[in-house]
C-alpha cells in the first residue's frame, strides 16, 4: 500500500505550482471535520466549480498515466487497487457539482454546467480509451494469476474490463475517436434537455385568483398553493406549480374540471411547448447519435448495448415481461374507469373520463368501494414521524440507529442530517442527509445519492448517503402530511439509502448501489412493504391533532384498497418503459409525436391514462444514459421485490429475524462483489418467480 501512495505522490509533483494558485478554493480542499471528513457546504461558491473541475481532471488524468506507463508487471495492487486510489479530489468535486445541478440550480450554474459537460465526457473517454492502461487490465483479466485472488478482487478486475470494453476499449483510434466526439455531443445535450425540463416545470403554473378555485382542495393543499404564491411573488391568492409534488393532489381533489384540464394540460406539454424550451429537437438528436454509437460499438441497437451490462441482457425479455403484464393492467383499469364513469353520470355529467378526471373519480371510487378517503388517511401520515418509522424499520431489520447531528455544514436550511450506526455493536457506519421539500432550483421527484461510497481500501471509509424529495412546505409550525403514495416512495427512496448504508465490501467501485441498473430498484421498491405493516402504522401513522394512531378499522379499509389503482399505476408506467425500449430499438429517425400515438395506439393505450413520462419530458431517458433503455428496471426490480416479500410472509412476518439476516448478508451488505443472479439466489435459494407479481398487484395468473 505504501508503494501505490508513493506512485500517487510522484504523479501529482508536477501539479504543485498549479496546486498552490488553487489554494484558496474549497473545492479542492480534503473534506475535514468528524465522520473522516464532510462536505463544506458552507465554503464553496458556484465561481469555484470551472478552475477546481479543470485542476482534479489534470490530477486524475496524471494518475492514470502513472498508473498506465508503470514499468513493472501489471499486478492487482498497481492497477487495479491503484485505480480505485486515484482520482479522489474529482469525486469530490463531482458529489458536489452533482448536488448543486439537482437541487441548487440557478442560471450561473447552469452556464458552468452547459460549458462543463461536453469536458467532462472528453475526460471519461481519455481513461475508458487509454490504450496502456486498457492492456494491463486485460492482462489481469486474462491471467491465471487472478484465479488466486479473492471473489471480490477477481469481480472487480471482471468489471473494470468489460466496461472498458463495452465503451469501446478494443477500437481503432479512429472509431475512438468518433465515439468520443458522439460522448461530448450527447453530454451538452442532456445538460439542454434537463435545464428545458427545469425551466419549464419552473417557468409555468396554474393561477388561483377567486376563493371559488380552491373548491375540493384539503386544507394542507390549498395552504402549499397559497404558499407558493407568496414564494413567487405573485399577484394571486394561490398557484399550482408545474411538478408533481403540486400537480397529482390537484388533480386528485380540486372540484374544479376546467381548472383540473389546465392543470394536466401544462404538465403533460412540459418540454412540449414549441418554445425555447422545447425539447423535441433535442431528443431525437439524442436518438440519433446513440444509434450510432451503438453501430461503432459493434451493436443493433443502443437497446442492445446498454442491456449488454444489465441482469436482463436482451431488449426481447424486457419486452416480453412488459407485455405480459400489459394486457391484465389494461383490463384492470377498463373496469375502474366502468365505475368511475358510472358515477360522472349518476352526478349528471355530460362526458367522458379523461386523463385529467382519472385521478378525481378515482378517488370517488375509492371512498364508495373501499369506504376509504385519502384526506381521512393523510392526517395520519405526518412526514416526521413516517421518516421516525423508516428509522425504526431500518433498526428491526438491520439494527441500525439513527441520530440527528447538527455538527456537519448543510447546503440549505431544509437539509438536515443524521449519523448512523449499528446499535448491537455502536459502531459508526455512515450518515445520512435528508432533503424533503421543493424549492426554485431543484429537480422534481425524489432520489438518493451517494455523496462518499464504503470502502475498507483506503481505511475504515464512513459511507455518506442523502434522500431528496420534494414534498410541499405549508404554513408554519404545521406538520407536513402527505398522501399514501407519497410515503410509500418515502419508504422507496430510504430503501436505496440502506443499500448504501449496509454496504460492507473493500473496493469503493463495488459499494453499496454500485449494481445493474435492472437490481438497483429492488432493494428499494421492497422496502416499501413495510409502511403497510401494523407495526409502523401503530406506532407511527399517528393523528397529527390528537397523536392517536390509525383506527383498526382504517387499517383495514387500507388493507383492502390495497391494490386499487394498481391498475392506473401499472399502466402509466409500463406505457413509458415500452416506449422507451422501442424508440431505442428503433434505427430510424423518428418524430416523437407520431411515435408516441403510433406506439400506443398498437397498444390500445386506455385513453383515460398518459405516459408517466412522455417522450418531451422524459428526463429518466433524455437528462443521461442512466435508464435509457432502462425504464423497465422498474418493472423487472418489481418482480424480484414481489417474490422476495413472500420470502418473509411465508416465514414468521415481515420482522423475521433469520430472513432478514439473510437479506443483509446477501443482498444489502454485498454490493456488486458478486453476480446479481446469484447473490438473489443466495437470499431466495431460487431464481425469482414472476407470479408473485402478478399476486402482489391481484392480476390474474396465466395458467
Amino acid at each position: 500500500m505504501k508503494k501505490l501512495i508513493t506512485i500517487f505522490i510522484m504523479s501529482t509533483t508536477i501539479f504543485a505550482a498549479n496546486a498552490q494558485t488553487n489554494a484558496d478554493n474549497p473545492l479542492l480542499k480534503k473534506w475535514e471535520g468528524p465522520y473522516g471528513g464532510v462536505p463544506a457546504f458552507d465554503a464553496y461558491k458556484i465561481s469555484d466549480f470551472k478552475p477546481a473541475i479543470e485542476f482534479a481532471i489534470q490530477e486524475k488524468l496524471s494518475e492514470i498515466d502513472a498508473i498506465a506507463n508503470n514499468s513493472k508487471t501489471p499486478t492487482f495492487d498497481n492497477t487495479i487497487a491503484a485505480l480505485e486510489l486515484s482520482g479522489k479530489t474529482i469525486s469530490k468535486i463531482f458529489t458536489v457539482y452533482g448536488i448543486y445541478r439537482s437541487n441548487l440550480s440557478s442560471p450561473e450554474f447552469n452556464k458552468i454546467d452547459t460549458e462543463m459537460s461536453p469536458k467532462l465526457s472528453a475526460f471519461n473517454d481519455k481513461i475508458n480509451q487509454n490504450r496502456k492502461l486498457f492492456a494491463r487490465i486485460e492482462t489481469l483479466y486474462n491471467a491465471k494469476e487472478s484465479k488466486k485472488l479473492t471473489s471480490e478482487q477477481q469481480r472487480l478486475i471482471w468489471l473494470y474490463y468489460t466496461r472498458l470494453v463495452r465503451e469501446g476499449a478494443k477500437l481503432d483510434d479512429a472509431t475512438k475517436s468518433k465515439v468520443s466526439a458522439i460522448n461530448q455531443e450527447l453530454a451538452s445535450l442532456f445538460t439542454k434537455f434537463s435545464q428545458n425540463l427545469l425551466a419549464e416545470e419552473h417557468n409555468q403554473y396554474v393561477a388561483l385568483t377567486t376563493e371559488a378555485d380552491f373548491a375540493g382542495l384539503p386544507n394542507e393543499v390549498k395552504n402549499a398553493a397559497i404558499a407558493e404564491a407568496k414564494t413567487r411573488k405573485l399577484d394571486v391568492l394561490g398557484c399550482v406549480a408545474n411538478t408533481r409534488s403540486s400537480i397529482e393532489p390537484f388533480l386528485t381533489f380540486s372540484t374544479r374540471r376546467d381548472l383540473r384540464e389546465k392543470a394536466f394540460d401544462i404538465f403533460v406539454k412540459r418540454g412540449d411547448n414549441g418554445n425555447a424550451n422545447d425539447n423535441n429537437a433535442t431528443l431525437v438528436k439524442i436518438l440519433q447519435l446513440r444509434q450510432e454509437k451503438a453501430k461503432l460499438l459493434g451493436f443493433p441497437t443502443f437497446a442492445h448495448w446498454n442491456l449488454s451490462n444489465k441482469m436482463a441482457k436482451d431488449p426481447q425479455k424486457t419486452l416480453d415481461l412488459m407485455e405480459s403484464v400489459w394486457e391484465p393492467a389494461v383490463a384492470k383499469v377498463k373496469e375502474d374507469v366502468e365505475e368511475m364513469q358510472k358515477i360522472v353520470d349518476a352526478e349528471g355529467g355530460k362526458f367522458k373520463i379523461e386523463p385529467w378526471d382519472y385521478r378525481y373519480y378515482a378517488e370517488k371510487v375509492r371512498k364508495a368501494k373501499y369506504d376509504l378517503d385519502q384526506n381521512e388517511v393523510k392526517q395520519y401520515l405526518q412526514l416526521e414521524k413516517l421518516r421516525e418509522g423508516m428509522f425504526w424499520v431500518a433498526g428491526e431489520l438491520f439494527d441500525l440507529n439513527f441520530k440527528q447531528i447538527t455538527n456537519v455544514p448543510v447546503y440549505h436550511p431544509d437539509v438536515r442530517v443524521w449519523e448512523v450506526s449499528n446499535k448491537v455493536t455502536g459502531k459508526l457506519v455512515g450518515l445520512w442527509y435528508f432533503d424533503p421539500y421543493a424549492r426554485a432550483g431543484k429537480r422534481s421527484g425524489a432520489w438518493m445519492n451517494s455523496y462518499r461510497e464504503q470502502q475498507k481500501l483506503d481505511g475504515d471509509v464512513l459511507t455518506i448517503v442523502s434522500n431528496n424529495c420534494n414534498f410541499i412546505k405549508g404554513a408554519d409550525n404545521e406538520p407536513i402530511l402527505i398522501s399514501w403514495e407519497d410515503a410509500s416512495t418515502l419508504f422507496h427512496e430510504f430503501g436505496h439509502a440502506l443499500h448504501g448504508l449496509c454496504s460492507n465490501v473493500t473496493y469503493p467501485t463495488l459499494a453499496g448501489t454500485a449494481v445493474a441498473r435492472d437490481y438497483v430498484e429492488f432493494p428499494s421498491q421492497l422496502l416499501e412493504h413495510w409502511l403497510a405493516t401494523p407495526e409502523v402504522l401503530n406506532k407511527f401513522a399517528l393523528h397529527y391533532k390528537t397523536n392517536e394512531p390509525l383506527p383498526k378499522t382504517l387499517v383495514e379499509r387500507i388493507e383492502r384498497a390495497g391494490n386499487f389503482g394498481e391498475g392506473f399505476a401499472t399502466v402509466e408506467t409500463i406505457s413509458s418503459s415500452l416506449i422507451d425500449m422501442k424508440l431505442h430499438l428503433t434505427t430510424e429517425t423518428i418524430d416523437p409525436h407520431k411515435f408516441e400515438k403510433k406506439t400506443l395506439d398498437k397498444l390500445h393505450m386506455p385513453s383515460e391514462i398518459v405516459m408517466r413520462h412522455r417522450i418531451p419530458q422524459f428526463g429518466h431517458i433524455f437528462s443521461s444514459d442512466g435508464y435509457a433503455a432502462g425504464y423497465y428496471s422498474y418493472l423487472w426490480a418489481d418482480v424480484i421485490n414481489a417474490d422476495a416479500y413472500e420470502a418473509f410472509t411465508e416465514g414468521k412476518g415481515p420482522y423475521d429475524k433469520e430472513i432478514a439476516k439473510r437479506l443483509y448478508e446477501t443482498v444489502f451488505s454485498v454490493g456488486n462483489t458478486i453476480d446479481q443472479e446469484k447473490a438473489y439466489e443466495n437470499f431466495r435459494g431460487r431464481a425469482p418467480k414472476s407470479d408473485a407479481l402478478m399476486r402482489a398487484r391481484n392480476f390474474p395468473i396465466k395458467k
